[in-house]
């Protein structure tokens, strides 16, 4: 290479990261509902009893404990959803701006389209067939023989769910510089400052840390791929880029939002979707017997329990929502965990069942907010793992004489899963 790479920490083109601004959003407008007696304690330990009170009775209501609106109903987020002019992505005061910086999440068309291009192909079906499904395979390899090792009883999360999803997200993203055991912590720590709506003071010390090693490991990849282009996120970015519209500040960000989803996607999808055939012997029958496929039980899982359970919009006028007149400059939490037990769409919403009539979910978002990482997660989960899984450890399923511990409301999944099988 003969140019100078404009992503250098310490080039000319390199612009400084933007400072973290507060935002005090405007009082809500008399006659809306308050819902005070929602805590932030009850969602993290079980938010669907609130959520579908919420639905029946308040779709948008003020929640004060979380400084936002809700937006409950499948309807309602699908209009979010589908109207940036309205419902802004470029929240002011955002807690992942604060976090992991202003990364295309944040941003609205065409500057969102602009840092998205940046993405190229890397993510699609075509490059997971060809580079990262032997990846992929790799990665279970590694990881399965943990689970023999440790034998049943093992905890499932940390031992495989977690360093699977990290390992991945580590080689397709192309932290040479990283182990897995960084990709958990940094994605953890800045995820945890993502839904900090208690401000621990804690909790943002441990995602600054992160996001600090992160821009230092990067920085260090972004010199070494200007040199030795591969087919890595990193090295895509930084060669089909310019420096202007995209800066490393943009490269930077949009890393850490990748870093955070990009494992507790899959991680999430996979532990909820077995506990959903555990709990359905009929259905994992099914499954395994080819009645049903694994990537049908992939899309009920991640509608049964999205691993995205929260994500932010702000109004940009005065508008009627869910029978709710919002001020402009209103903060909105768009509920995924709830639109997709939406029971006017979803009958027995609460159930895990594959025989439901197919109707799209809302996991993923929506709009031009699709995640970009979704075919990744499918690949992981649905191709490799699971049926992986399934049918090399024969009996699999839960450890009866240990508990398992499902939490969270923005981000939601089992966080202690002691599996046993047939040994």
């Amino acid at each position: 290479m003969t140019a100078t790479c404009p992503f250098f920490a310490g080039s000319a083109t390199a612009v400084a990261e933007p400072e973290y601004t507060p935002y005090e959003a405007p009082a809500p407008l008399p006659g809306t509902y308050i819902a005070d007696w929602v805590t932030l304690e009850d969602l993290t330990r079980d938010p669907f009893p609130t959520f579908a009170k919420l639905r029946q009775e308040h779709p948008v209501p003020y929640v004060p404990a979380a400084g936002r609106y809700f937006v409950t109903r499948y309807e309602d987020v699908h209009t979010v959803d589908n109207d940036p002019d309205t419902f802004t992505a470029n929240e002011r005061g955002s807690l992942m701006k604060k976090s992991m910086g202003h990364s295309m999440l944040r941003m609205d068309d065409p500057n969102h389209a602009v840092q998205r291009a940046t993405y190229g192909n890397v993510l699609k079906p075509k490059a997971i067939k060809a580079s990262w499904r032997q990846v992929f395979e790799e990665s279970y390899e590694r990881y399965a023989a943990v689970l023999r090792e440790v034998g049943p009883g093992v905890e499932f999360v940390h031992h495989f769910a977690g360093p699977y999803a990290a390992e991945n997200l580590r080689r397709v993203m192309g932290f040479e510089n990283a182990t897995d055991q960084d990709m958990i912590r940094w994605s953890q720590t800045m995820i945890n400052g993502t839904g900090n709506y208690a401000d621990d003071p804690d909790v943002w010390a441990e995602a600054k840390r992160s996001y600090d090693e992160v821009n230092t490991a990067l920085d260090e990849m972004i010199a070494h791929y200007w040199e030795h282009p591969n087919e890595t996120l990193i090295s895509n970015i930084i060669h089909t880029s310019n420096g202007d519209e995209v800066t490393l500040a943009n490269i930077r960000a949009n890393l850490k939002m990748s870093i955070g989803g990009g494992i507790n996607e899959p991680r999430d999808a996979i532990t909820t979707i077995m506990m959903g055939l555990f709990g359905e012997p009929e259905q994992r029958a099914a499954v395994l017997d080819g009645t049903r496929t694994w990537k049908e039980a992939f899309e009920e899982g991640v509608r049964w329990i999205a691993p995205i359970g929260m994500y932010p919009r702000q109004t940009t006028r005065e508008v009627e929502l869910g029978g709710t007149v919002l001020p402009a400059g209103a903060k909105l939490g768009v509920v995924a965990l709830s639109a997709n037990r939406d029971e006017s769409v979803f009958a027995n919403a609460d159930r895990y069942d594959l025989g439901r009539e197919k109707q799209p979910h809302l996991a993923f978002g929506g709009g031009v907010h699709f995640c970009a990482g979704a075919w990744l997660a499918r690949s992981q989960v649905a191709d490799v793992a699971l049926p992986r899984l399934f049918a090399e450890f024969p009996g699999l399923r839960l450890d009866p004489e240990q508990q398992a511990v499902e939490t969270g409301w923005v981000f939601r999944g089992m966080t202690h899963m002691p599996i046993t099988w047939d040994a």
